[in-house]
Formats: structure tokens, C-alpha cells, sequence
């Protein structure tokens, strides 16, 4: 099952590809996403941040999400609560992906594990939290690889253990594959591409 290491392991894994990126490159598409790389980064600090934030109550909403307010800086983009300062550059970027995802490295540490918080697709845990930052480090680095022009291919190990946590219907395969394939960005041979889908955060019986 995924942990709180696993999430920083993946985040290391992510900017250390992310370093790498040419630095005119950050406003071309990410992927198949209608966002900007830029803006792709942003929105991912923003979930790692946001997952963090849920943790962080002394009594965490069993119902909702911790009240801030997000919005968008252009029609179509990401609403965010977390945004970088353009000027600090792409280097700037990274350390505000790195800052958002140590806050959720340190949140999953520290929270007791019998502690839950809301999120849309089930009441979680801090281990469910750190599986889906793992997951959005996993996915979006691929969206940002593919428009940066970059290679990303994570380790099996965490791919599984993702899928374990929070795709316990997800078919037997290459983890990476069938990852990016229960998030509607690959094909399955045999199988219909995935077009909507939504993760599983409840808790389950941690000895499955």
C-alpha cells in the first residue's frame, strides 16, 4: 500500500524529470490536456497542497472540503488556490510543486491513521491522501512529459501500489499501462479506452 514515502519518492522521481525541461517549453500543452504545462504544475501543487490542507484540522470536514477559495486566471484553466510567481521562472515552478508535495509528505506522516477527511471520491485516511498525490504526481508528470518533450516512465512498484489503493477493480497488466489506462490516457489491448473515471479513496481493510 502506498505511503507517505512512496508519495516522496514519486515527487523526487517527477522533478527530477521536470528538471530537465527545456525553459521555453512550459506554455506548450501538456499532453492531452487542455492546460499549459505551466498551468499543469500549478494545478498539481494545487492538489497536493489542497490534500494536505484536508488533513490539517483538528477535527477534518467529514462532509466537505476545508473552505478555500479557488479560481481560475483564464477561462479554461485550472481553479487553484495555489499559483507561482511567473518571474521566479521555471525553476520557481519546481519549488512551489516541491514545497506543495513536502507539505503532503509531512501531513501523512504526522496524522494518526485512524484520522478521516473528505474527499469527493470517498472518505480517506492519510495513506488514501498520500496514494492520491501519488497518483496525480504519477499522471500529470506523463501530461508534462508528453508536452515537454521529456521521458517518464515511474517504477512498477509505485504504479501498483496506486492501482492497490485506489483502483481495486483495475485489470491485471503492466501497472504503468493499466494506470495511465484507468486514467484515460492509454489503451488496454481488448478493452474499450477509458473516456470518465474517478478513483476510489474510502478505506479499505488495510490487510487486503
Amino acid at each position: 500500500m502506498i505511503t507517505a514515502d512512496d508519495l516522496d519518492r514519486a515527487l523526487r522521481l517527477s522533478l527530477e524529470v521536470l528538471d530537465a525541461a527545456p525553459p521555453d517549453g512550459w506554455d506548450s500543452k501538456a499532453g492531452t490536456l487542455e492546460w499549459t504545462c505551466w498551468e499543469t504544475v500549478e494545478h498539481l501543487a494545487d492538489d497536493l497542497f489542497a490534500y494536505a490542507a484536508q488533513l490539517g484540522p483538528r477535527r477534518p470536514p467529514q462532509d466537505r472540503e476545508v473552505p478555500f477559495l479557488w479560481e481560475r486566471r483564464r477561462p479554461g484553466g485550472p481553479a487553484n488556490v495555489i499559483y507561482a510567481d511567473r518571474s521566479a521562472g521555471p525553476e520557481g515552478l519546481l519549488d512551489v510543486l516541491e514545497s506543495c508535495g513536502a507539505l503532503l509528505v509531512a501531513m501523512a506522516r504526522c496524522t494518526p491513521p485512524e484520522v478521516r477527511s473528505h474527499h469527493g471520491f470517498g472518505l480517506s485516511d492519510p495513506a488514501g491522501f498520500a496514494a492520491m498525490g501519488a497518483v496525480e504526481v504519477l499522471v500529470h508528470t506523463h501530461d508534462l512529459a508528453a508536452g515537454l518533450g521529456l521521458t517518464w516512465e515511474p517504477p512498477g512498484d509505485l504504479c501498483a501500489g496506486v492501482l492497490t489503493r485506489l483502483f481495486p477493480g483495475a485489470p491485471e497488466g503492466d501497472p504503468w499501462q493499466v494506470l495511465l489506462w484507468s486514467t484515460g490516457r492509454g489503451d488496454l489491448p481488448g478493452r474499450a479506452r477509458v473516456t470518465t473515471w474517478r478513483w476510489d479513496s474510502s478505506v479499505r481493510d488495510q490487510r487486503m
